[in-house]
Parts: structure tokens; sequence; C-alpha cells
């Protein structure tokens, strides 16, 4: 009971230590502004709203906290030997870091510097800095790369059943530039979850000790146990148009969860054998750029999935609400007749709604191809009629140009900017869309 009641209360401690800090509050301030300015762009597209920034703000925030719970209870059997002055470390490489890419805003990088960094100083022991820079040296020499690595292992493995359980909920439709200049229809799926870790560290108390030995730490845990808050964010950015968003979402999820497993076996091997760390502190890095240059790769074979078949519509997304969502109308499906007409171009299909402006009769080829008959009512005042955003053609006015963005840029955004990349197209960026064009 006494080692129940001694961790609750470390556990507090912690929980003080946690909001204390300004990293947590930093990591939700990041990820409302990256979620508003995704709001912002589909605003500017298809002057609508598919999405709630505040929504999905609170149930990132949600998931991270799951995610914090079982990272931490599945850190407890592992140990940490890390201090605040660690903590700090971790975190300025990690502002530092995200000057120059958004997606940089992960631990396997930062992890993975200091423990390439912590290897080129342990090549000169005497080498030991003077003022400020002493104190640099100190903390990279004294962190545990193994023990970090195995928590950016679990971290990992944790991001992979986020993904497959939150990575489609917030994928955002845009216009790409395909091969040729062509327009395709596609998704950005951009998730950032922060993580509130509480992690058992060894500490001299006058309390009992764990009745387990963590594998990290050894016989430094026979002196008591203390818990210290390590705040971090996790997440993934994928753009797809080859699939669609649920089906990206649960590739990328197995994909991740396969390099937490990796990491993990190597960071443990690591500290069994300390010159694999090495090796394990550099495949964090690499193998996690390996991955992005994967799905990259993987995106340019595949064939556009968001473009409109001849004599039909391809369905690139669906408003919230809209009679199209009453309909059971979903994204990659075809509208091929609306009131007995085909409607091969988005002008036919206007002139087809007109037929019968209080109801209309639709043909659905569903995502196997088999068509399914629709009718609705149409009721005055409701939002674009069907309500759905199709696949771009020849007269879309914008199209997004992917290129990487920092957080100077996410502060100072310039207009036309997407989250990772710019707008461009047939008109200029600041002309107003048709909505016609854009959305039905």
């Amino acid at each position: 009971m006494s080692i129940l009641l001694e961790g609750l209360w470390n556990l507090a401690e912690a929980g003080a230590q946690l909001f204390l800090q300004p990293f947590y509050y930093i990591s939700i301030i990041l990820i409302m502004l990256i979620y508003r300015r995704q709001v912002l762009l589909e605003r500017k597209l298809f002057h609508v709203r598919l999405h709630s920034w505040v929504s999905q703000t609170w149930r990132t925030v949600l998931g991270g906290l799951l995610a914090g719970i079982g990272v931490s209870s599945a850190s407890a059997f592992l140990g940490m030997t890390l201090s605040v002055e660690g903590i700090v470390c971790i975190w300025v490489v990690t502002l530092v870091l995200l000057l120059f890419r958004i997606r940089y805003l992960c631990m396997a990088y930062s992890v993975g510097l200091l423990g390439v960094t912590q290897f080129i100083l342990n090549l000169f022991p005497a080498f030991e800095g003077r003022e400020w820079m002493g104190d640099i040296v100190r903390i990279v020499r004294e962190l545990n790369i193994p023990a970090l690595l195995c928590l950016v292992a679990l971290l990992h493995v944790a991001e992979g059943l986020l993904v497959r359980w939150q990575g489609a909920n917030f994928a955002g439709p845009l216009f790409f530039e395909g091969k040729r200049g062509r327009l395709v229809g596609g998704y950005q799926m951009q998730n950032l979850w922060p993580i509130p870790l509480f992690l058992l560290i060894p500490a001299q108390t006058t309390g009992g000790v764990l009745p387990w030995t963590p594998f990290f730490g050894g016989e430094s845990w026979q002196g008591g146990f203390g818990m210290m808050a390590l705040p971090i964010v996790i997440g993934f950015s994928e753009m797809t148009i080859g699939l669609l968003p649920q089906a990206k979402a649960r590739v990328t999820s197995g994909r991740i969860l396969g390099y937490g497993v990796i990491i993990l076996v190597l960071a443990m091997l690591s500290a069994w054998w300390s010159p694999l760390v090495i090796v394990a502190a550099l495949a964090a890095i690499i193998l996690h750029e390996g991955l992005v240059l994967f799905s990259r790769i993987e995106e340019q074979q595949h064939s556009p999935l968001f473009v409109n078949p001849k004599g039909g519509l391809k369905v690139l997304a669906v408003l919230p609400g809209s009679p199209a969502e009453e309909l059971g109308i979903v994204a990659g499906e075809t509208i091929a007749k609306v009131n007995g007409v085909k409607v091969p171009t988005k002008e036919d299909l206007h002139a087809a709604l007109r037929i019968n402006p209080a109801f209309c009769k639709l043909e659905v080829l569903n995502l196997a191809g088999e068509s399914k008959y629709l009718q609705r009512a149409i009721y005055a005042g409701e939002h674009h009629q069907l309500g759905a955003i199709l696949a771009p053609d020849e007269k879309a006015p914008a199209a997004m140009r992917l290129q990487p963005l920092s957080l100077l840029q996410l502060l100072r955004p310039k207009r036309g900017v997407s989250d990772s990349g710019s707008v461009t197209g047939q008109r200029q960026v600041n002309t107003k869309l048709d909505e016609q064009e854009a959305h039905l």
C-alpha cells in the first residue's frame, strides 16, 4: 500500500510539473495553428467548411492523452534515466528542427540527432567545452540514448494505432498537379497528437522500491523511484491521390507500427551492446525518412483515383449535413445520371438538377462499379444543392503544388500557401473561385 501511495504522490507531482512547463501548451498551440490553416485553405478552395479545427484539436488532445497513458504504462517496465535538463535539451533540438520542417516535430529526429551527437562527443572524451557550452556537452553525454530510443519506438507504436483510429478523420480534399500537368483530386492527411508522458525514474527516496526492476537503470532502482513529466508531440503527414483516406491510413498505420518494432529491437540491443547505439540512432532518422520517401514514390506510381471517368463525375468529398450525405453518396463514387440525364460534365449536372429543382433522382456508381439509385427532395435554402465536391476537370481554377512547410511559414503564412504546399493554377491565387466549379 505504501508503494501505491508513493506512486500516486509522485504522479501528482509530475502532473503539476507537466502544467508548469510551457512545452505542452506550445504543442497544443502549434496543433491549433496547423488545423486552423487547413480549414482556411478549404474555405479558400471550396468556399465551405468541411471540418472544425476546434473539434479536431480537442479530439487529438484526447487521443494524445489516451496514448500517453498507454505509453507511460509500458515505459514503467523499461524505466528512464532522464533529468529536467535532458527534457529541455530534447525540446530545444525539436524546436530548432521545427524551423526547417513541420514534420520534424517528431522525437525520432531529435533523439536520433542527439544520439549521433553523443557518439561524436564520445570520440573525443577530453573535450568538455567552456561555460554554457560545457553544460550542453555534459547534458548530451548524460543522456540515456537507448532508453530514449525505446521511448521513440513505443511512441511510434502508439502513433500507428492513432493513425488507424483517427488518421482519416481530418483528411482534407485538394486539387493536385498530376502527371503532365493534369489536375487530379486527392487528400492531404495531417494529424498531430500532444502526448503527456509520465516516466518512472530512479531516485533516492525514503519510501519503498518498485516490486519489479525496469530494463534500464539496473541497481539504481534499489534506492527508490520518482516520476517525471515529459510532454512531446507525435504525428504524421501524408497526401494521397490513388487511395481513399481510410485505405491510406491503414497502410500508413501498418508501416509506422513496423518502424516502431524495429527501433524497439535495435534500442534494446544497443542497451546490451553499446556500439549499436549509433546504429539505432541513425536507423531512427533514416528509416523515418525512408517511410516518407517510399510513400511519395508509391503515390507517383498509383493511378489517380479522383479523376472524372468518361460519361460521369467522380465525387471527391461530401459536405457534412448536405443532401449528398443524406443520400448516402461517399467519396470515390461516380454520379452517372441525374433526373434520367447523363452528366459527363459539371455543366450538364447543373442543367439536369434544374429539370426538377424540388426533387432529384440519381444513378450513382459505387466503389465496386455497381449502379445504385437514389432520390430525395431538395428544399429551399439548402446549401449548394447536392453538397458534393467533384474531382477537377480542365476548367478547375486552382491546384496544389506540395512544398515543405517550416515553423516560420506557419506563423507568417503567405496568401494561398497550404500546410505543405502552394496554390497554383490557371488563374491568379487571389482570384475568387467560382462556387459551381468547386462544388455542386
